[in-house]
């Protein structure tokens, strides 16, 4: 047996329940939720109609991610994933960080959507306190997560299928109306007349990508669910397929005909809440706004519950790898891991605390400090298949799916990752990025190295 089969082995008896079908709707649940119906409105108030680039160059950076994740993935499916390649590939401690990293981010941005769903709740209900909705949604979707892999699995299909109809019917609509109302002296206002295409230069652009990388952040869900995949080399193959040409289309396509139809400045009002629910508003379709804020809460909630299940499997695969305590690597007899589920819950109760103190900042502080874990993991991803495609060669391995481009575009996107993490330093809303995750990072270092330690106690007080 070879090392990474040792790791596929130690990570068993999780249930294959997930179609192809399923995993392609995890991913798009996880990526289209609060970074593309909120977070859309703050990368418009850094790049204004400049925003198209933005979350252009950010989908770029995802579908290099994806074809990098798609090789190593095809090539060992299992539920460490990304963590269990850096394990074997790179070396024990970029496993360990990876893993701890991704684990933290996802925790965190569960606390985003949650936060997310408060907001939008308000659109309905101003006077309910928004921990009464925190509390709602949450239980109800750990409930989700605590029954079986098969039911979360049913949930997150329709609460992404909801999400792929609206979008699609906003896009119909959208177009529609530019076709027949709008004069192209009108769209060429709200492209280029208020201050330009490029309002704030390429830096306000460039921050947007900041935000368009949240936007797409959890693509790589399907990665770790290949472990839970009824036939994984199939599964993850149609799956990145078919989830790289919807993101792009609803992500650039949507945000496009937003800005051709309402003026940027519009959309960025303290009074606005998603760039969407604005459009809806400006269309004077009856009840048109109120039922784009629902999807927008169900858009918020399949994203919640695609990453409760995603850190719920990083923490199992952690207890697993002996990086964390057993009892988050024990499972139900439904083939959940309850303990590591109740740990990775934790980031609802953060964003609780962050919105009961900071109610007007509360997502873009959730975002900041979900950000470091998230660009960590995606450039690990990139250094990763550097390591990868190198042992493939040296073994003689022939890929079972084969990225085209190799190694441009795996050297572009990390260094894409890092200029885009330098950047975070630089810019007051993202500020607490490194400042969050540089000591972070320097803590799991350092709590590796005394596991290290006492590992090689063991070692020896057992050969004496």
């Amino acid at each position: 047996m070879s090392s990474f089969d040792k790791i596929q082995a130690r990570e068993a008896g999780l249930h294959k329940k997930l179609t192809g079908k399923q995993m392609a709707m995890i991913a798009i649940g996880g990526a289209i939720g609060t970074g593309l119906f909120l977070g859309s409105k703050f990368a418009i108030a850094f790049a204004g109609p400049g925003v198209i680039v933005s979350y252009a160059i950010g989908g770029v950076i995802a579908l290099l991610l994806m074809g990098c994740l798609a090789e190593m993935t095809v090539q060992h499916p299992t539920s460490g994933s990304f963590g269990a390649y850096a394990e074997h590939y790179v070396h024990p401690l970029a496993g360990f960080l990876i893993r701890y990293s991704y684990w933290a981010c996802i925790v965190l941005a569960v606390g985003t959507e949650v936060t997310a769903v408060a907001d939008y709740m308000k659109f309905w209900f101003p006077d309910i306190s928004a921990w009464i909705w925190i509390v709602l949604f949450s239980t109800a979707l750990i409930y989700v997560n605590a029954y079986s892999v098969k039911a979360f699995g049913s949930v997150e299909y329709w609460f992404s299928a909801i999400k792929v109809f609206a979008i699609i019917a906003f896009i119909i609509m959208a177009i529609g109306v530019i076709v027949s109302f709008k004069n192209s002296a009108e769209v060429k206002e709200n492209l280029i007349g208020d201050d330009g295409f490029f309002p704030n230069g390429f830096s306000g652009v460039w921050i947007g990508v900041i935000i368009s990388i949240f936007s797409y952040l959890s693509i790589e869900m399907i990665a770790v669910a290949a472990g839970e995949a009824e036939d994984p080399e199939k599964a993850v193959r149609h799956a990145f397929k078919a989830t790289l040409m919807r993101l792009f289309i609803f992500y650039i396509l949507s945000l496009a005909l937003i800005i051709m139809l309402v003026p940027w400045k519009s959309l960025i009002t303290p009074e606005a809440t998603s760039p969407f629910v604005t459009v809806m508003q400006s269309f004077n379709v009856p009840f048109a706004d109120s039922i784009l804020n629902f999807i927008v809460i169900i858009a918020a909630l399949s994203a919640m519950n695609s990453m409760l299940y995603i850190s719920t499997r990083m923490m199992f695969s952690l207890s697993r790898a002996g990086d964390a305590p057993k009892v988050f690597g024990t499972i139900n007899k439904n083939g959940v891991p309850m303990h590591a589920l109740a740990l990775s819950a934790s980031g609802i109760a953060v964003a609780a605390i962050v919105y009961t103190f900071n109610p007007d900042t509360a997502f873009p502080i959730m975002i900041a400090l979900s950000m470091f874990g998230a660009l960590f993991t995606w450039g690990m991803i990139f250094f990763t298949h550097l390591f990868f495609r190198r042992a493939m060669r040296r073994e003689k391995v022939q890929l079972k799916f084969k990225m085209p481009g190799y190694p441009i575009g795996t050297l572009l996107g990390l260094g894409a990752i890092i200029a885009i993490t330098i950047t975070t330093w630089f810019t007051d809303i993202f500020h607490s990025t490194l400042k969050f995750g540089i000591p972070f990072l320097i803590l799991l270092v350092i709590f590796y190295s005394i596991k290290q330690q006492k590992n090689v106690t063991k070692r020896d007080q057992l050969k004496l």
